[in-house]
């Protein structure tokens, strides 16, 4: 049930997300709240909930962007497991913190996505990142005001197993 109403929220953000960039008129930049969703997931779900959602978080950014099907997919769990990672590093508890931890994930997320997508083009071009500061800071904007009503719908709310590393 609770992948049901991941899935549901993510494509509603994602649809949000593309009229949003579309009247801002952000044509390097997008608002990336798939990360936002993947960096809740890393701090309340459990390794497999977390994981089988994320993978169908990045399955439908792959489909909504056009990118080379799988990229996006890839990424989002890759961010999910490093998002565990760091959950026991910090804390977080507040809408601020989130934001600053959905951020550092979007920095995560935007470097890979841009190494990845170097190898397999012939250009390794740094004009790729130009838009990654604008495009963390609208994440962070966006994980502001997505935490309240990520916390209210409890995605990822019951107890962590002890997967990857201990809470």
């Amino acid at each position: 049930m609770r992948l049901a109403l991941t899935l549901v929220l993510t494509l509603l953000f994602l649809a949000l997300e593309s009229v949003a960039v579309k009247y801002m008129g952000l044509g390097v930049a997008r608002i990336d709240v798939t990360v936002a969703i993947v960096a809740f997931l890393s701090l309340r779900a459990g390794l497999l909930e977390g994981a089988v959602a994320s993978y169908a978080v990045g399955y439908l950014l792959d489909l909504m962007t056009g990118r080379p099907t799988g990229l996006y997919t890839l990424l989002a769990v890759i961010t999910f497991l490093l998002g565990r990672i760091a959950a026991s590093l910090v804390d977080v508890r507040s809408g601020r913190s989130f934001a600053l931890f959905a951020m550092a994930a979007d920095v995560t997320h935007g470097l890979l996505a841009w190494g990845l997508g170097s190898v397999s083009s012939k250009q390794m071009a740094l004009s790729g990142l130009s838009g990654l500061p604008v495009e963390v800071l609208l994440t962070g904007l966006a994980a502001l005001l997505l935490y309240p009503l990520l916390k209210r719908f409890g995605l990822g709310a019951e107890k962590r197993d002890p997967g990857l590393l201990p809470p």
